[in-house]
């Protein structure tokens, strides 16, 4: 049984969830989100509460069960919370600011990176070594600010690169005499 699937999801007031087939789609004051069921699942609406249940005992209908919950939940927080990511920038001259729809990113090569911002996302730079990610999509978010961490990922020895906020960086100690 699957605790997470058990769960129902409650919609706060100011949203509302409609449901056509298998894809539910949650509206909200931040957006419009849909997600497409698998048929292993089904999934019910009544009034303000969107429950999962799966469509049989095979392993694949009960794997699908928790995360098919788990994906309605994601929709309702980001049409009304929406998701943030943070990353920090660290290195001597590593850098970030915003041009418009575009990331410049001063991190140590012979030339600036240009990271596009793709659509349904915001991407801040606070101070220069900070840089926000927002949207209203979790996978989205959560991609953009993998691509961006991918051009100077943290390095063990000194630290230096572009980390999650709060990421623990396991250090190693450099060569001996």
């Amino acid at each position: 049984m699957s605790r997470i699937g058990k769960k129902p999801v409650e919609l706060p007031s100011g949203v509302s969830a409609t449901l056509s087939g298998q894809t539910v789609e949650v509206k909200g004051p931040k957006g419009t989100l849909s997600f497409n069921a698998t048929d292993d699942v089904t999934i019910a609406i009544d009034g303000n509460v969107v429950k999962v249940t799966p469509r049989g005992t095979s392993k694949r209908a009960r794997q699908q069960w928790g995360m098919s919950r788990s994906m309605v939940e994601n929709l309702v927080t980001g049409v009304t919370q929406g998701f943030k990511k943070e990353l920090e920038i660290q290195g001597v001259g590593y850098r970030a600011a915003m041009a418009g729809n575009t990331l410049k990113l001063s991190l140590g090569y012979s030339h600036e990176v240009n990271f596009e911002v793709p659509q349904g996302v915001t991407v801040t730079t606070p101070k220069q070594t900070e840089i926000v990610v927002e949207g209203i999509d979790a996978q989205l978010v959560g991609q953009v600010a993998a691509n961006i961490r991918e051009w100077r990922g943290p390095e063990p020895y000194k630290g230096k690169g572009i980390r999650y906020k709060g990421e623990y960086i396991f250090r190693k100690e450099g060569k001996k005499k």
